[in-house]
């Protein structure tokens, strides 16, 4: 009895060995045995990674680096005929975060941005949804129509937005011209601080319905039709039938299509800047071109200030994705 009891101690002993060094063995182990078994995807991946660090990682670094200088026009390295001027500028540590978070400029320009974003992806996704609704039925012309619909997406968006410019034009555009046959005077559309932040949330609008209508359609198609024959059969109205099966039917694919096009708003650099330039005056400048501006438009060129801005645009993006992970986690979503 003592020889199986100590045999029995033994093998215990010898399987929580084995399991602990299958279970929590040494990371380098784990790496090994990882590139062993799948160097095929290894290989596939590292020149990806690669590109990326290249192109993304090593300007994510220097704009970082350089947020946390002085560094202009004026003090950073440059040639001037034969002559190298070496670069001068300073670290400064978190003085440009500092005064971009307490200065009016950067706290009123992310106020309309937050409003342009709000604006724009709710109203998007509100078409996008009741055309998607739409094309999912069984209409005569329907694929023409979905053709029509998705037009929009297909055109270059800088060929867009100068349609758009021409048709907001306030002496020849089209708009104001229908408008005065109508013995209405000319609107200035983009002259105005009012009617140009509504003139730009129209042009994104109209160039990202086409995206959403698309998405939000393969969502509907994927719902059972079985489940709204069988609603229908226990008297469920048509709103009930839509709050019930096709809202939850749809949430994985509106909380994707929702934050791309939230992340994508925020940034919309070619609306705002080939439409507008930011103006009237600053009516409509967003973070993404303000940064744009400090780094380009003005003199001397502010590298240290367009890098900030940029840095925390990169936070406040992050921050809302990590709140709406969290929040989907809470409903039960897994993403």
């Amino acid at each position: 009895m003592a020889v199986d009891t100590s045999q029995s101690v033994a093998q215990a002993a010898g399987d929580d060995a084995r399991g602990r060094s299958r279970g929590t063995g040494k990371p380098e182990g784990k790496l090994k045995r990882s590139v062993s078994i799948h160097w095929y995807a290894w290989a596939m991946v590292a020149p990806v990674v690669v590109v990326i660090g290249v192109i993304i990682g090593y300007p994510l670094v220097r704009g970082i680096y350089l947020s946390l200088t002085n560094a202009t026009e004026r003090n950073v390295a440059r040639t001037i005929g034969v002559n190298e001027i070496p670069a001068t500028y300073e670290f400064v540590g978190l003085d440009n975060y500092t005064d971009a978070l307490t200065g009016d400029q950067f706290l009123g320009t992310l106020g309309w941005t937050l409003v342009w974003t709000v604006a724009c992806v709710s109203i998007t996704f509100t078409l996008g949804l009741g055309l998607a609704n739409m094309l999912n039925r069984r209409i005569a012309g329907r694929s023409f129509y979905r053709m029509l619909l998705i037009l929009p997406w297909a055109v270059p968006g800088f060929v867009s937005v100068f349609a758009w410019r021409f048709l907001y034009d306030e002496r020849r555009g089209l708009l104001n011209t229908v408008l005065a046959g109508g013995g209405i005077d000319a609107v200035p559309w983009l002259n105005d601080p009012t009617m140009a932040k509504l003139s730009v949330i129209a042009v994104n609008v109209w160039l990202g319905v086409p995206f959403m209508m698309v998405a939000l359609l393969g969502g509907l198609q994927s719902i059972p039709g079985e489940l709204y024959e069988a609603a229908e059969m226990d008297g469920a109205t048509a709103w009930q039938r839509f709050r019930n099966i096709t809202m939850p039917g749809l949430r994985s694919v509106s909380t994707t299509v929702i934050l791309l096009s939230t992340i994508w708003t925020f940034n919309m650099f070619p609306v705002i800047f080939l439409l507008t330039r930011g103006g009237p005056g600053e009516a409509t400048q967003i973070l993404v071109t303000q940064a744009y501006k400090f780094s380009f438009e003005i003199s001397p060129r502010d590298f240290a200030q367009s890098s900030t801005w940029g840095v925390l645009i990169l936070v406040l993006l992050m921050l809302f994705a990590a709140v709406y992970r969290r929040v989907l986690r809470k409903q039960g979503e897994a993403w």
